[in-house]
């Protein structure tokens, strides 16, 4: 479960310390709140929607004292030498630039249903909304990464923020 919760925590945070600092935190009120978790459910939905709700009350107590995250910082890829990795490193950072251009609603639902796998009913279950809701989050997401992609920041536009 770590490794796919450091992924749903990166999409959330934009940053791999950060993410690394959420997923600790989870982790940690996880397992102090083991009793809490009903055995026969998913263990995974659980997790994402603890860690959903400490990033929301990091970012509510940054906004109060007035510190704000630089979403927009480029990150590093490490990889292989080679025309084909750099290639590949370019792409990576174009995708995880059009990923931080969408509205947080939309990128937390990317990571549910097309990173992690979870069904829309699973989805909307960790985020507490309609399956009909993840539905449109994730068409207008589509439509705004696959705009942002071929270079048309217009599609962006569209979305819902």
């Amino acid at each position: 479960m770590i490794p796919r919760l450091r992924r749903f925590a990166r999409a959330l945070t934009q940053r791999a310390d950060t993410a690394d600092d959420l997923v600790q935190e989870t982790l940690e009120r996880a397992l102090t709140r083991e009793h809490l978790w009903q055995r026969g459910t998913r263990l995974d939905s659980w997790l994402y929607r603890m860690a959903q709700n400490l990033w929301i009350d990091q970012c509510r107590k940054a906004k109060r004292r007035g510190i704000h995250f630089d979403v927009e910082e480029i990150r590093e890829r490490i990889g292989t030498d080679g025309a084909a990795a750099m290639d590949a490193r370019q792409r990576l950072r174009e995708a995880d630039r059009a990923m931080s251009a969408l509205p947080e609603d939309q990128r937390t639902t990317v990571a549910l249903v097309l990173i992690e796998g979870l069904s829309y009913q699973e989805a909307s279950e960790v985020l507490q909304v309609p399956p009909g809701t993840i539905a449109s989050r994730l068409a207008r997401a589509k439509t705004a990464l696959a705009g942002l992609l071929a270079g048309e920041p217009g599609k962006l536009a569209g979305a819902k923020r």
